[in-house]
């Protein structure tokens, strides 16, 4: 009887440890996809933020009168570059949609920036990264989701905060960013 009971306890016991090293282990699975898909996030917007000041030369030679508009953009960049969170950067980044339109504005006022070739290209090459920019937010939120979701159920809640795993912020837009963008061409 004691042969059994001792059997019973050391699988049991066998039991929750290999229980615990999966439920710890799809957790950091979890928090690297997380990490992983930031990372794209911030790739992208490296790219998005390393294109504005080619954007920003290319209109100087056109719209000497603009003046205000380009350092807004820069501006805006310059806060884009420097955030930190998820939420601090897509607040800096409703500043840059917003100066960018403002730019991409000009060129009705401007008909030889608007035929200008750089100008065409930069503005294709930031319309691209906008596109990657939004898949790279969606995936991110994704990873977020089933992050946030494995830490706050069961059985995962059982050791997610006991080891240090606590929930992620989404990277959203925050009011009216929320709507689409008005740029006119």
């Amino acid at each position: 009887m004691a042969t059994v009971l001792i059997v019973v306890v050391v699988v049991l016991v066998v039991g929750l440890v290999v229980w615990g090293i999966a439920s710890y282990n799809g957790l950091v699975r979890v928090k690297n996809r997380v990490e992983s898909a930031w990372a794209q996030i911030e790739v992208q917007l490296n790219r998005r933020h390393d294109l504005i000041p080619n954007l920003v030369e290319t209109v100087k030679g056109y719209a000497t009168h603009e003046q205000s508009t380009l350092e807004a953009v820069v501006a805006a960049r310059n806060r884009a570059v420097a955030a930190g969170s998820p939420g601090e950067q897509a607040e800096a980044e409703k500043a840059v949609t917003g100066a960018l339109a403002n730019v991409f504005a000009l060129s009705e006022a401007y008909p030889d920036l608007k035929a200008n070739q750089s100008f065409l290209s930069l503005q294709t090459e930031l319309s691209e990264t906008e596109d990657r920019i939004a898949y790279a937010r969606q995936y991110y939120n994704d990873s977020v989701n089933q992050y946030n979701d494995k830490i706050q159920s069961f059985p995962g809640v059982l050791i997610a905060r006991r080891v240090g795993f606590g929930p992620r912020e989404y990277f959203q837009a925050e009011g009216d960013a929320r709507g689409p963008v008005a740029v006119d061409f």
